[in-house]
Protein backbone atom coordinates (compact mmCIF):
# COMPACT_ATOMS: atom_id res chain seq x y z
CA UNK A 1 0.00 0.00 0.00
CA UNK A 2 2.16 3.40 -1.02
CA UNK A 3 2.35 5.49 1.84
CA UNK A 4 0.51 9.24 1.53
CA UNK A 5 2.66 12.69 1.60
CA UNK A 6 1.88 16.02 0.74
CA UNK A 7 4.18 18.89 -0.84
CA UNK A 8 5.58 21.42 1.25
CA UNK A 9 5.64 25.25 0.67
CA UNK A 10 8.98 25.49 0.99
CA UNK A 11 10.30 22.30 -1.10
CA UNK A 12 10.40 18.72 -0.22
CA UNK A 13 7.48 16.41 0.90
CA UNK A 14 5.98 15.92 3.82
CA UNK A 15 4.67 12.37 4.66
CA UNK A 16 1.35 12.16 5.94
CA UNK A 17 0.38 8.20 6.07
CA UNK A 18 2.80 5.35 6.32
CA UNK A 19 5.60 6.23 8.76
CA UNK A 20 6.10 2.72 9.88
CA UNK A 21 5.94 1.55 6.11
CA UNK A 22 8.85 4.00 5.63
CA UNK A 23 10.68 2.87 8.72
CA UNK A 24 9.89 -1.02 7.32
CA UNK A 25 11.56 -0.50 4.05
CA UNK A 26 14.54 1.23 6.19
CA UNK A 27 15.54 -1.52 8.15
CA UNK A 28 14.68 -4.14 4.80
CA UNK A 29 17.29 -2.14 3.10
CA UNK A 30 15.19 -0.13 0.50
CA UNK A 31 15.88 2.87 -1.13
CA UNK A 32 12.68 3.41 -2.06
CA UNK A 33 8.90 2.54 -1.71
CA UNK A 34 5.89 3.75 -3.37
CA UNK A 35 4.19 7.00 -2.39
CA UNK A 36 1.06 9.10 -3.83
CA UNK A 37 1.73 12.95 -3.17
CA UNK A 38 -1.62 14.89 -3.27
CA UNK A 39 -2.22 19.01 -2.47
CA UNK A 40 -4.02 19.05 1.10
CA UNK A 41 -4.27 21.39 3.64
CA UNK A 42 -3.92 20.89 7.41
CA UNK A 43 -7.36 19.46 8.28
CA UNK A 44 -7.21 17.09 4.65
CA UNK A 45 -3.68 15.90 6.44
CA UNK A 46 -5.17 15.20 9.34
CA UNK A 47 -8.01 12.89 8.02
CA UNK A 48 -5.69 11.02 5.96
CA UNK A 49 -3.33 10.39 8.87
CA UNK A 50 -6.10 9.71 11.54
CA UNK A 51 -7.97 7.08 9.59
CA UNK A 52 -4.53 5.53 8.22
CA UNK A 53 -3.45 5.04 12.22
CA UNK A 54 -7.06 4.31 13.45
CA UNK A 55 -6.73 0.82 10.94
CA UNK A 56 -4.01 -0.66 13.07
CA UNK A 57 -5.04 -3.98 14.53
CA UNK A 58 -3.27 -3.21 18.17
CA UNK A 59 -4.03 0.34 19.01
CA UNK A 60 -3.81 1.34 22.34
CA UNK A 61 -7.17 3.49 24.56
CA UNK A 62 -5.23 6.36 24.68
CA UNK A 63 -3.88 6.31 20.41
CA UNK A 64 -7.58 5.69 19.45
CA UNK A 65 -9.02 9.02 22.16
CA UNK A 66 -6.55 11.24 20.52
CA UNK A 67 -7.02 9.87 17.17
CA UNK A 68 -11.13 10.79 17.45
CA UNK A 69 -9.85 14.36 18.75
CA UNK A 70 -8.06 14.88 16.15
CA UNK A 71 -10.12 13.81 13.34
CA UNK A 72 -13.64 15.18 15.46
CA UNK A 73 -11.82 18.86 15.79
CA UNK A 74 -10.80 18.55 11.91
CA UNK A 75 -14.16 18.31 10.65
CA UNK A 76 -15.20 20.98 12.99
CA UNK A 77 -12.64 23.67 11.32
CA UNK A 78 -12.89 21.83 7.82
CA UNK A 79 -13.68 24.40 4.95
CA UNK A 80 -16.85 24.51 3.14
CA UNK A 81 -19.06 23.40 5.87
CA UNK A 82 -21.65 26.13 6.43
CA UNK A 83 -21.94 27.99 9.79
CA UNK A 84 -24.78 26.59 12.11
CA UNK A 85 -26.76 29.90 11.87
CA UNK A 86 -26.42 29.27 7.87
CA UNK A 87 -27.07 25.32 7.91
CA UNK A 88 -29.73 25.32 5.64
CA UNK A 89 -27.39 26.77 2.36
CA UNK A 90 -27.33 24.26 -0.34
CA UNK A 91 -23.87 22.98 -1.10
CA UNK A 92 -23.48 19.31 -2.49
CA UNK A 93 -20.97 18.43 -0.63
CA UNK A 94 -22.24 19.19 2.95
CA UNK A 95 -22.92 16.14 5.10
CA UNK A 96 -25.53 17.24 7.48
CA UNK A 97 -24.80 15.17 10.37
CA UNK A 98 -23.01 16.32 13.04
CA UNK A 99 -19.00 16.00 12.88
CA UNK A 100 -19.23 13.53 15.86
CA UNK A 101 -21.77 11.53 13.57
CA UNK A 102 -19.31 11.27 11.16
CA UNK A 103 -16.58 10.04 12.71
CA UNK A 104 -18.95 7.44 14.75
CA UNK A 105 -20.22 6.18 11.13
CA UNK A 106 -16.52 5.95 9.78
CA UNK A 107 -15.22 4.34 12.75
CA UNK A 108 -17.82 1.76 12.69
CA UNK A 109 -18.56 2.93 16.66
CA UNK A 110 -21.57 4.69 18.14
CA UNK A 111 -21.72 8.14 18.69
CA UNK A 112 -21.66 7.70 22.88
CA UNK A 113 -18.57 5.10 21.92
CA UNK A 114 -16.69 8.25 20.07
CA UNK A 115 -17.13 10.45 23.03
CA UNK A 116 -16.35 8.49 25.74
CA UNK A 117 -12.63 7.99 23.72
CA UNK A 118 -12.30 11.55 24.02
CA UNK A 119 -13.11 12.04 27.65
CA UNK A 120 -9.66 9.72 27.92
CA UNK A 121 -8.19 12.54 26.56
CA UNK A 122 -9.00 14.34 30.03
CA UNK A 123 -7.02 11.98 32.27
CA UNK A 124 -3.82 12.46 33.75
CA UNK A 125 -0.99 10.67 31.82
CA UNK A 126 -0.16 8.45 34.53
CA UNK A 127 -4.59 7.44 34.57
CA UNK A 128 -4.05 7.02 30.63
CA UNK A 129 -1.22 4.48 30.96
CA UNK A 130 -2.99 2.99 33.35
CA UNK A 131 -6.06 2.02 31.25
CA UNK A 132 -3.41 1.69 28.39
CA UNK A 133 -1.90 -1.22 30.30
CA UNK A 134 -5.41 -2.31 31.40
CA UNK A 135 -5.04 -1.42 34.70
CA UNK A 136 -7.80 0.20 34.93
CA UNK A 137 -10.70 -0.55 33.01
CA UNK A 138 -12.38 1.71 30.40
CA UNK A 139 -15.63 2.48 31.80
CA UNK A 140 -14.62 3.53 35.34
CA UNK A 141 -11.37 5.40 33.56
CA UNK A 142 -14.30 7.48 31.57
CA UNK A 143 -15.82 8.55 34.53
CA UNK A 144 -12.51 9.82 36.46
CA UNK A 145 -11.95 11.72 33.24
CA UNK A 146 -14.69 13.96 34.66
CA UNK A 147 -12.49 14.47 37.72
CA UNK A 148 -10.22 17.90 38.23
CA UNK A 149 -6.61 16.99 37.47
CA UNK A 150 -6.14 17.99 40.90
CA UNK A 151 -8.78 15.20 42.25
CA UNK A 152 -6.98 13.04 39.81
CA UNK A 153 -3.76 13.49 41.29
CA UNK A 154 -5.05 12.48 44.85
CA UNK A 155 -6.82 9.64 43.28
CA UNK A 156 -3.97 8.15 41.67
CA UNK A 157 -1.99 8.34 45.27
CA UNK A 158 -4.82 6.49 47.00
CA UNK A 159 -4.77 4.10 44.29
CA UNK A 160 -1.02 3.50 45.14
CA UNK A 161 -1.04 3.46 48.41
CA UNK A 162 -4.48 0.72 48.37
CA UNK A 163 -3.01 -1.25 45.59
CA UNK A 164 -6.86 -1.03 43.91
CA UNK A 165 -8.37 0.97 41.35
CA UNK A 166 -11.96 1.82 41.54
CA UNK A 167 -15.20 -0.17 39.82
CA UNK A 168 -17.59 1.34 37.55
CA UNK A 169 -19.72 2.45 40.72
CA UNK A 170 -17.13 3.48 42.21
CA UNK A 171 -16.06 5.88 39.89
CA UNK A 172 -19.30 7.50 39.02
CA UNK A 173 -20.02 8.12 42.78
CA UNK A 174 -16.04 10.04 42.91
CA UNK A 175 -17.63 11.86 39.44
CA UNK A 176 -20.61 12.85 41.36
CA UNK A 177 -18.55 13.96 44.63
CA UNK A 178 -16.47 16.22 42.51
CA UNK A 179 -19.08 17.57 40.60
CA UNK A 180 -21.17 18.86 44.18
CA UNK A 181 -17.44 19.82 45.42
CA UNK A 182 -17.65 17.00 48.07
CA UNK A 183 -14.87 14.85 46.67
CA UNK A 184 -11.93 14.85 49.57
Amino acid sequence: VPAIARPRPDGGYELISGHRRKRACELAGLDTMPVIVREMDDNAAVLVMVDSNIQRENILPSERAFAYKMKLEALKRQAGRPAKDNSGQVDPNFDKRRSNAIVAGEAGESVKQIQRYIRLTYLIPKLLNMVDEKKIAFNPAVELSYLKQEEQSQLLDAMESEQATPSLSQAQRLKRFSQEDKLS
